[in-house]
């Protein structure tokens, strides 16, 4: 009847105890509430994207946090990277990154649901993560903190709008309260309490359609980000406009002979796409050659900066080499050959005038890499150069484009630095470069390595006579020998092909006469051209690179 009271037994516990807050009841509830969450961190994650377009790529927080989490990453976990999933390794990291920050979404929406300015606090703290680690990177500038701070503030609003317009929908009926108009974001109030329980709610077809539309704009913000940074960065017209000038130094044409016929062998020169990369970059460096250039400073006489115009009219040299990485395994695929062009680095130095008492050449990237070389290495007569290009055209973007450093005979880790734009002239006992500051070896030279490729591991082969074939190199050195042996059998020579020079690969071949059906294992060493036998023993990449025998096993059926 009108103007009854409920009776106190049936009173809503609200209207018994007051108001107070709760955690979301139903599972559904709990959905929504982990929805407005995840959306609140896609929309920061757009926002900031869309600032990074303007300050950077690498300053767009998820990249900036991915970036700061490599290198606090210790070592070893490092290599497990490296070794488990290869050159896939950052698309883990980042996969992890944005696993690890939807969950934390969730939670926050969960805890928005109660507190909603709490939750919006979780929100914001992923901007200030950000912050963090953009400012931590050593090249950070100033502006590279603006994504993470949009990111943050836009975010955690969001999750506060959200969150309330949900508690809005969500409240329990309160019967008793007058119909006072209020605002659907609960900023009125018909009982004086200041509850976001307001009597004119928003329906939860609204909740939907506002969470839905935050994240359309925000699915619509990273890829319009996206591109727009990719816009804004493209050189690749500024790539293509390069002019390679014939090397003064024209590399000798390789020999015949080179590479064996033998069906499924690494090809002698590694074409572009498929030279390996190894690197800390979530973003590759972009940067247009009109606007580069290195400078050689430190211990020398005359401090010099070259333009890319200059450095391309310097008298380049041609110059066929096997990179490897450090962290190959044992048959590992991180090494490559290709035809590189470049000035000649040791002519450089030379002319800075390097002082006495220095000892170490350390090459910066664009993205804040240093790499640290033996700078009497570079100065004895090997051909170290700043390359700009290889396998006849500019750098690719992903190689070091426009100009990396090659010294022959060592690790990329001491020897290569992509993106080069600072070389300084220093000595070990001042500075200690990126890799050996986390406990690698600061000289870093390549270890004689030999693999089988032919035939594949586990391949099943008919018996009789069976070709064996595969790579071995001795950067610097050259190979002097290969042998196989199968089954802990006799070792026997195998045939190597035409030696190309002691800084390239060496491929061989060898007939397996016989070879009686069953399961067999084949091993291989390689000598290099001074005597030195690879050891038995396996050694793992840390802390200067693997050592041992590779083998295989096949079935002959």
């Amino acid at each position: 009847m009108a103007g009854v009271s409920t009776p106190p037994e049936r009173l809503t516990d609200t209207q018994q105890t007051g108001p107070r807050r709760h955690w979301p009841r139903t599972l559904a509830h709990a959905a929504a509430a982990g929805a407005t969450g995840l959306t609140a961190a896609a929309l920061a994650v757009a926002v900031g994207e869309v600032t990074a377009a303007f300050t950077g790529p690498g300053s767009a927080p998820v990249i900036a946090v991915g970036s700061a989490a490599i290198d606090l990453t210790p070592t070893s976990l490092k290599e497990y990277a490296v070794r488990s999933f290869g050159t896939h390794d950052k698309t883990v990291l980042l996969t992890g990154i944005y696993t690890v920050m939807a969950l934390l979404a969730v939670l926050a929406g969960l805890i928005a649901a109660r507190r909603p300015a709490a939750g919006a606090a979780v929100i914001g703290l992923f901007g200030g993560l950000g912050v963090w680690a953009a400012a931590s990177r050593p090249t950070a500038a100033a502006g590279d903190a603006l994504p993470s701070i949009a990111a943050g503030l836009v975010g955690a609003a969001a999750l506060w709008w959200l969150a309330r317009l949900l508690r809005a929908a969500t409240a329990p009926e309160r019967a008793d309260l007058p119909a006072d108009p209020v605002q659907v974001d609960g900023s009125g109030s018909g009982d004086g309490t200041g509850e976001d329980h307001p009597f004119a709610r928003p329906s939860r077809r609204t909740v939907l359609v506002a969470t839905g539309a935050t994240a359309a704009v925000a699915a619509l913000g990273t890829v319009g980000g996206r591109r727009l940074a990719d816009s804004r960065n493209d050189i690749t017209a500024a790539r293509n406009a390069v002019r390679l000038p014939a090397p003064a130094v024209p590399a000798p044409a390789l020999p015949r002979g080179v590479h064996p016929a033998a069906p499924g062998l690494t090809t002698f020169v590694t074409p572009n796409a498929d030279f390996y990369r190894v690197d800390t970059a979530l973003t590759l460096p972009r940067i247009d050659p009109r606007d580069w250039s290195v400078r050689i400073h430190g211990m020398v006489d005359h401090p010099t900066v070259l333009s890319f115009d200059e450095l391309l009219r310097e008298p380049l040299e041609e110059l066929d080499y096997t990179l490897t990485c450090v962290s190959n395994e044992v048959g590992g695929t991180y090494a490559s050959t290709a035809r590189w062009i470049g000035a000649p680095l040791p002519a450089l130095l030379r002319r800075a005038g390097v002082r006495s008492g220095a000892d170490q050449l350390v090459g910066r990237s664009r993205d804040g890499m240093t790499i640290g070389t033996p700078l009497e290495s570079v100065l004895d007569g090997r051909r170290a150069l700043l390359a700009v290009a290889m396998n006849g055209e500019a750098l690719p973007v992903a190689h070091g484009f426009p100009c990396r450093s090659l010294v022959p005979g060592f690790y990329g880790y001491t020897s290569a630095t992509k993106w080069l734009v600072d070389l300084e002239v220093t000595r070990f006992a001042t500075f200690d470069p990126y890799w050996v500051k986390r406990g690698w070896d600061r000289t870093g030279t390549v270890k004689t390595a030999s693999r089988i490729e032919v035939p594949a591991p586990f391949a099943r082969v008919p018996a009789g006579d069976v070709l064996l074939a595969g790579t071995a190199w001795a950067t610097h050195r050259g190979i002097g020998a290969v042998e196989v042996r199968v089954d802990g059998g006799p070792w026997e020579r195998t045939d190597l092909a035409a030696d190309a020079g002691p800084d390239l690969w060496r491929q061989w071949s060898h007939t397996w006469r016989g070879a009686t059906a069953g399961t067999h294992r084949i091993e291989v060493r390689a000598t290099d051209a001074a005597g030195r036998t690879q050891p038995e023993a396996r050694t793992p990449p840390f802390p200067s690179g693997s050592t041992g025998w590779h083998s295989t096993v096949v079935t002959i059926t």
